[in-house]
């Protein structure tokens, strides 16, 4: 096998620039704290067990029979990537449906000024943004989503996708990214509705009494009871909130393959 890499080491490129794309993009992976070293590492340890198992001819008419670099070759590098880099950042719009939610549950109950660097999205996040980045990223684990996208998805992309053809297919990607980009406000606000509503009533609630009776002083004891309501409604719909986030990710590989097989010609 290592003789084959070294007599089609152009092919085997082409392969692990995709693969580093990927990595480089995906949640987790992409992280600063994530040695550079690993990275290229395990790219090319995926990029070695899938080498053996694409179709090499469809790049063979644009590699020089000397092996040297040529405009188009370095075109088609930039076309891998450019698939990596689609796979990755459509996993990460996933995550950001639910890091949303967690913002959105955090300007309710008024924990929007507790935000920390998050390492996992890599931006400024608020605590319940954090919480809820971190059990997706467990739930993906814990359901062997990792490597259904290494060993299955990527497996899959070069079967039914190459740089060549996606050249052709810049309205298809516009309308997908877009599509992704809608359902990841529309997510978020499946998993933040029902308690963002149960801490709206009680806002209300606690505004007419305050009202109806001042001296009670209502409102600022609101607040403690608003963490404990959504809290405890959370706790509560945990499960549920783990099978939606389940679905979705169930859902978004299907989308990606669907995409794949739209620009391969497929059905």
């Amino acid at each position: 096998m290592l003789d084959r890499i070294l007599l089609q080491a152009p092919v085997y490129l082409l392969v692990f620039v995709r693969c580093f794309a990927l990595i480089l993009t995906l949640p987790m992976f992409s992280m600063r704290s994530a040695s550079r070293i690993a990275k290229v590492a395990l790219a090319g340890y995926m990029a070695f067990f899938i080498f053996g198992n694409i179709n090499q001819n469809v790049y063979a008419p644009y590699i020089n029979e000397d092996g040297l670099f040529s405009f188009i070759y370095i075109l088609i590098l930039i076309g891998e990537a450019l698939i990596g880099i689609i796979m990755g950042f459509f996993i990460s719009i996933i995550f950001a449906a639910f890091s949303a939610a967690g913002q959105f549950l955090a300007f309710q109950m008024g924990l929007s000024a507790a935000s920390s660097y998050d390492a996992l999205s890599q931006v400024e996040n608020p605590l319940m943004g954090q919480f809820f980045n971190l059990v997706a990223m467990l739930v993906f684990m814990q359901t062997h989503w990792f490597q259904k996208l290494f060993l299955q998805g990527l497996v899959t992309s070069f079967s039914s996708l190459n740089a060549l053809s996606i050249a052709t297919a810049n309205e298809k990607l516009a309308m997908f990214m877009v599509k992704g980009l809608s359902s990841l406000f529309s997510d978020a606000l499946v998993i933040a509705l029902p308690v963002m509503g149960t801490l709206f009533l009680i806002t209300v609630s606690t505004g007419l009494l305050t009202k109806a009776a001042p001296q009670m002083n209502l409102l600022s004891e609101g607040f403690p009871i608003m963490i404990l309501v959504a809290f405890t409604i959370i706790a509560f719909a945990m499960p549920s909130i783990i099978d939606f986030f389940v679905r979705s990710f169930n859902k978004g590989f299907a989308d990606l393959e669907n995409l794949f097989l739209s620009i391969s010609g497929g059905v």
